[in-house]
């Protein structure tokens, strides 16, 4: 080759890899650009230790494992009102029960945008499968263009038909649980009778694919996908309850702030007091853990789904691992939920997204968020602004790496759900947590890195005695304006009850 041609040649080649430079990094800022799909992938009553990256001795979460290790992982997230009704509301407005008003298991309409609403209106496709945010019939469709429900308890919803068309002698998901012998909210465990792709928790799977499959590609997608598991009945299929049932599992917490001799093994009339022990322990505990492992495992297809379509697609994706709540399962001798302890108030939280994002991965964060962050994280991210008033955080900025101070403590609380004695306000800062109990006005102070199962009660030890009165002066800064009347002449008044607030009442409340 003649040098003239030698160097035409070597310009050309040169401009063609300058373009094809220049197309890849266009593609790349293009796709940072565009608005990412989003995926909720939402257990019912999930603790936040039930994770093995978390070192839990029995439990096994590879999927959601993964996606820790992709983002990020709060490991002090909690539900900032820790039953269904109120937990759902505070994620969909990104509201405190103290502005909302809904501090208890009570349903009201919403006076706000729910998140779906405001995603759709900025261009996305919005679709719920499975379980119901549990809200009123006047809030609509929370903003979801499209609904696939399904529960185990409800006759003549999408799964319910499902399971009547698949197994017809079954006679529909409420007649199935009462052959089995588990309940709805109590802590018998027992396998699932059926094929495995009949559970419900691989129906809400199934169809959340599906969803995906059939969503317009051009637009982008906001899936929540929402599961009734681990939430009782505790009936996983066969194999995921054998194999617990097997497994030595731990004992629940016994903390020494106890009355131990006053509960029953038969437990109270609400299923919420009881000492769990022996062959009963071991049934609810291989049902729970059985069936967060089988939605564990289950999720995996979804996953490669959701990042396939956006991949295609060219789009970014995120993906968030929540809970509304958690699960007591015999620690201090409660089951269920509606309470201030980790067990009940605690929850997984995990945000990844695709490198487009900037995202970084293995983060374990231990400073206190909550389901109200959801709302302006995923609003940013799809370059939307939140409503003008959202008491959660964007937490966008820790997600790629840069030091962030998302808040100083968190307050959460319960009206009466089972008795008055179980309302509570609790503030943590996810070192200390501080409990007072509005009906008696008992404390407790808890030190959660030292003592992460709550054993201790600081309360009445003297080496808790500064820390306390700290927790107990923010207390009462934050309830001053409460209309019960938690708060008088500077001290925490016991013996007030919750009652519904009106919208003058809340406007005048001190955030």
């Amino acid at each position: 080759m003649e040098r003239r041609d030698f160097l035409k040649t070597m310009a050309s080649t040169a401009a063609a890899s300058a373009c094809l430079r220049s197309s890849t990094a266009y593609a790349a800022e293009d796709r940072k650009a565009a608005k990412p799909d989003m995926l909720i992938i939402m257990p019912d009553q999930m603790r936040g230790d039930c994770l093995s990256i978390l070192g839990h001795p029995a439990v096994r979460t590879a999927q959601m494992d993964a996606l820790a290790k992709q983002g990020a992982l709060f490991r002090r997230a909690y539900t900032t009102v820790s039953s269904c009704i109120p937990a759902r509301y505070a994620l969909l407005t990104g509201l405190y029960p103290q502005t909302s008003g809904v501090v208890g298991f009570a349903a009201k309409p919403f006076e706000t945008p729910p998140l779906g609403d405001l995603l759709g209106k900025a261009g996305y496709s919005t679709v719920l499968v499975g379980r119901n945010m549990h809200q009123p019939a006047a809030s609509g469709s929370l903003g979801y263009q499209k609904r696939v429900l399904g529960s185990t308890y409800v006759n003549n919803d999408e799964y319910d038909k499902f399971l009547r068309r698949m197994a017809p002698e079954t006679g529909g998901i409420k007649k199935l649980v009462k052959h089995i012998g588990v309940t709805y909210n109590h802590w018998q465990g027992k396998p699932w009778p059926l094929a495995d792709n009949l559970h419900p928790t691989a129906w809400v799977v199934a169809e959340s694919r599906k969803a995906l499959a059939e969503a317009p590609a051009e637009k982008p997608i906001f899936l929540t996908t929402s599961f009734y598991a681990p939430h009782p009945p505790l009936f996983p299929p066969k194999k995921y309850f054998d194999a617990y049932a097997k497994k030595k599992l731990p004992a629940p917490a016994r903390g020494d702030w106890v009355d131990w001799k006053a509960l029953s093994t038969k437990g109270d009339r609400a299923g919420h007091r009881v000492l769990l022990e022996g062959e009963t322990l071991l049934a609810s505990q291989a049902g729970y853990f059985g069936l967060i492992e089988h939605l564990d495992t289950e999720i995996a297809p979804l996953i490669r789904d959701f990042k396939a379509r956006s991949e295609k697609a060219g789009r970014p994706w995120v993906i968030a691992v929540i809970a509304d709540h958690g699960e007591m399962l015999g620690d201090h001798g409660y089951f269920r939920k509606c309470e201030p302890y980790e067990g009940s108030a605690n929850i997984p939280f995990i945000i990844c997204g695709s490198p487009a994002l900037d995202f970084k991965g293995a983060l374990r964060i231990n400073h206190p968020v909550c389901l109200e962050d959801i709302m302006p994280t995923l609003l940013s991210l799809a370059g939307t602004k939140s409503p003008a008033r959202v008491d959660g955080v964007d937490l966008t900025p820790t997600l790629r790496g840069a030091k962030q101070t998302i808040r100083k403590w968190l307050h959460f609380e319960h009206a009466p759900c089972y008795s008055q004695a179980q309302s509570y306000h609790a503030l943590t800062d996810g070192r200390f947590k501080y409990i007072w109990r509005p009906l008696d006005g008992r404390e407790h102070l808890f030190d959660l890195e030292k003592d992460p199962t709550e054993i201790r009660d600081l309360s009445d030890d003297a080496t808790g005695s500064e820390p306390l009165a700290k927790w107990r002066a923010i207390m009462v800064k934050r309830l001053a304006n409460r209309p019960e009347g938690f708060v008088k002449d500077g001290k925490l008044i016991a013996g007030r009850r919750y009652r519904p607030l009106n919208a003058g009442e809340l406007a005048k409340i001190t955030q």
